[in-house]
């Protein structure tokens, strides 16, 4: 593992408690940052910490993101034991299932939008003023390559994610002389637990989209986005990082 200098850092990570989330909070705490955890599973929170506690400080926070209210006292609590925020890592996310447009139901659509882009502003909201106090900040947001392309029969969650990759480039611009910066990472599909929100003939789509013929390991993202949460990351805000296998075009 190449090593990124993370030391003193204090990291949140959202939906951290499993996936993706966990790798990367794996990998920030190699590089030698603080993490805290936000995740709306109690149980799973606890399982995360005892599989993260050897590899450094692991904090976690029962949060439903997509509450304001909730999202506040996070972040007070965060900054109250921590002393400050320096990466804020938007992982959390939900697929939602996969039918045609007309035959999605009109909550689970919006409950798509609430988790994936509603929750992310929800947390840059309430973290961004402390980054900007403290003059320094770094901001990921995981985003998905359907948000570029639009999938096929998962147009909630390819329209969230074409959000947050807008959300994203905005913030950028609105930081971008204030030390915080913001991207975000679009990758191809991992094989985690949200496997289990897709049909099987959309698994075999989204595979059959990837050049190189397999699914994205967790790591491989987690070693991009502990980069992008780095001071080495000094010149790139509202940017998009592909990570599909090559299957992005642009």
């Amino acid at each position: 593992m190449n090593q990124i200098d993370l030391k003193g850092r204090q990291a949140i990570v959202t939906g951290g408690a499993r996936g993706i989330g966990l790798a990367i909070a794996g990998r920030l705490l190699g590089s030698g940052a603080a993490v805290r955890l936000w995740d709306i599973d109690a149980g799973q929170l606890a399982e995360a910490a005892r599989t993260l506690a050897p590899l450094g400080a692991v904090r976690t926070d029962v949060v439903e993101l997509t509450d304001d209210a909730a999202v506040a006292a996070a972040t007070a609590r965060a900054q109250a034991a921590d002393g400050r925020i320096d990466i804020l890592v938007n992982n959390a996310g939900i697929t939602g299932g996969n039918a045609p447009t007309w035959e999605l139901d009109p909550g689970v659509w919006r409950r798509v939008v609430e988790v994936n882009l509603v929750a992310p502003y929800l947390t840059c909201r309430h973290v961004v003023p402390a980054m900007i106090a403290a003059g320094y900040g770094r901001i990921v947001n995981i985003a998905s390559v359907a948000g570029k392309e639009g999938n096929p029969n998962a147009s909630h969650y390819s329209a969230s994610k074409a959000g947050l990759i807008a959300l994203t480039k905005s913030l950028g611009k609105e930081l971008a002389t204030r030390g915080v910066l913001v991207n975000a990472v679009t990758p191809a599909v991992a094989r985690t637990d949200m496997f289990a929100q897709m049909t099987q003939q959309h698994i075999d789509y989204m595979l059959g989209k990837i050049p190189m013929g397999r699914f994205l390991e967790v790591q491989e993202i987690a070693a991009m986005v502990a980069w992008l949460s780095s001071e080495d990351c000094s010149f790139s805000t509202g940017a998009v990082f592909d990570i599909t296998g090559g299957r992005a075009t642009y």
